[in-house]
Parts: structure tokens; sequence; C-alpha cells
């Protein structure tokens, strides 16, 4: 397993930008498929986006598609999800996540701390 600990949550204005970044202990995350969710305040948790292993298969929800980009650093351990033209629906916790399995959107077994993402109107 791997451990994940995720940064670059904030507040920001709508339409603004924000970089979250998972770093990961271990190197077996390079194997891993990775992921990010979200709390939103009163909804129950959601897929974002997720990356193969070798990042050369990517998986978005709808709600993000267009905005939001999903890359990883094998080498550096760490994943990354861009997040463009963000919105206040976009608030909530984000998560990253990593598993061993083929399916993009779960189930996922190592989980970070999350960080929190605040877009203001």
């Amino acid at each position: 397993q791997v451990q994940l600990v995720e940064s670059g949550g904030g507040l920001v204005q709508a339409g603004g930008s924000l970089r979250l970044s998972c770093a990961a202990s271990g190197r077996a995350f390079r194997s891993y498929t990775m992921g990010w969710f979200r709390n939103a305040p009163g909804k129950e948790r959601e897929f974002v986006a997720a990356m193969r292993s070798s990042g050369g298969n990517t998986d978005y929800a709808d709600s993000v598609k267009g905005r939001f980009t999903i890359s990883r650093d094998n080498a550096k351990n760490t994943g990354y999800l861009q997040m463009n033209m963000l919105k206040p629906e976009d608030t909530g916790v984000y998560y990253c996540a990593a598993q061993s399995g083929v399916n993009m959107r779960g189930p996922y077994g190592c989980w970070g701390q999350g960080t929190q993402v605040t877009v203001s109107s």
C-alpha cells in the first residue's frame, strides 16, 4: 500500500485556478491507478478524475471535463489535479486515492486525508 498526502487546496474566486498535489510514499505508487474524489457540503463523495499507472488512460466526471486535468510524475511519486475555470459548485474536500485494479472509478483502497477547496462566487 501507499500513503497519500494532498496539498494545494485553498480559497479562490470563481473562474480561478488551483493545482492540487498528491504526494505518495513508496515505490509502488507508479504501479497504481490514481484517482481524485471530492465531498461537496451535504453530498456524498463523488468521482472527479483518474489516471492509470502508465498515465496513458484518463477518465473524468462530466462535470469537470474540459476544466480539470489529471497528471502524474511517477519519478516524483506525485500526482496532480489542475483545476481551471473553477465554479462555486466545485467547493468541497478533495481526496487523492490509489488502487491496483483496472476500473478507474473504483473501488479504491488507499486514501489521503483530503484538502479543502473553496470557490467563492
